[in-house]
């Protein structure tokens, strides 16, 4: 194993382990549950999000599941629109669930007249309510991507799908971690398509039209846990790294008086040597 090697397999250690704080956006919707299922996982602070403030203080961010328009329209009122943009471009993690999904897509069908505010950055086309009504409900068990396979557990995971969307077109970059097979009858309404992604990642950002909150299965949060910490700990490395650089430009530089007039004579050795 090389020095770089051990070096990363150090920092992945770290990471893996590392302390972080994650912020739900606590505006409507189901953040309590995601506050709760976050708390359970060993070195995670979960903190409500409200204000550009509390935003500040996160190292990555959970849009929970709720009423799409009415999240937006609080995130407006309260000014958090362009901090909500900032964070996403600055790499920064963010996992929509539901309502969530549909913020950080760059393309939404079936809004609402006037429509509403996308945080945007997943190259994503996203049907609003693709599955229906609140009264079309339903759950449904998923084959496990394989970060979840990882994680341990069984090789489906439970999702629960409330007047959700769907991902109906996936732009590149982006990566389908699960996808649902649409019945006879749903398949007809929807144009004889077969299946729709229902998990999707791009980057920094995670994206499921179900709701993991609502369930006993922690491993889509513990996905995004990692997700963020592997954020963290790159983003460290990089301040790190250019400290050393700025310090070793400030111990090679010159020594020089600054207050030394430019047109003072030097005087060299045989000057000095004079009796």
């Amino acid at each position: 194993m090389t020095v770089e090697q051990r070096g990363d397999a150090v920092a992945g250690a770290a990471a893996a382990t590392a302390r972080v704080t994650i912020g739900v956006l606590a505006l409507q919707g189901s953040f309590r549950e995601h506050m709760a299922l976050l708390s359970k996982i060993e070195g995670v602070t979960a903190v409500e999000v409200r204000t550009k403030e509390e935003l500040a203080g996160v190292a990555g961010l959970v849009i929970p599941g709720g009423e799409s328009t009415t999240m937006a329209h609080i995130a407006e009122r309260w000014g958090l629109i362009p901090e909500l943009q900032a964070f996403a471009k600055q790499g920064r993690p963010i996992w929509g669930t539901c309502a969530g999904m549909i913020f950080l897509a760059e393309r939404a069908e079936g809004q609402k007249k006037g429509g509403q505010s996308l945080l945007g950055g997943l190259d994503v086309c996203v049907s609003r309510n693709f599955f229906g009504a609140q009264v079309n409900s339903f759950e449904a068990q998923l084959p496990a991507p394989a970060e979840l396979r990882s994680l341990g557990g069984a090789g489906t995971f439970r999702a629960v799908f409330i007047r959700a969307p769907a991902v109906v077109e996936v732009g590149g970059g982006v990566e389908v971690l699960a996808e649902y097979e649409l019945t006879e009858a749903e398949a007809q309404k929807a144009g004889g398509r077969a299946r729709v992604a229902v998990a999707v990642r791009g980057g920094p950002l995670l994206a499921t039209a179900f709701h993991p909150e609502l369930t006993s299965d922690l491993r889509w949060h513990q996905l995004f846990v990692e997700m963020v910490r592997r954020e963290a700990a790159q983003r460290q490395q990089q301040q790190d790294e250019a400290e050393r650089q700025a310090a070793e430009q400030q111990q090679g530089a010159p020594l020089r008086a600054p207050t030394r007039p430019a047109d003072l004579p030097v005087y060299g050795q045989q000057f000095l040597s004079r009796a």
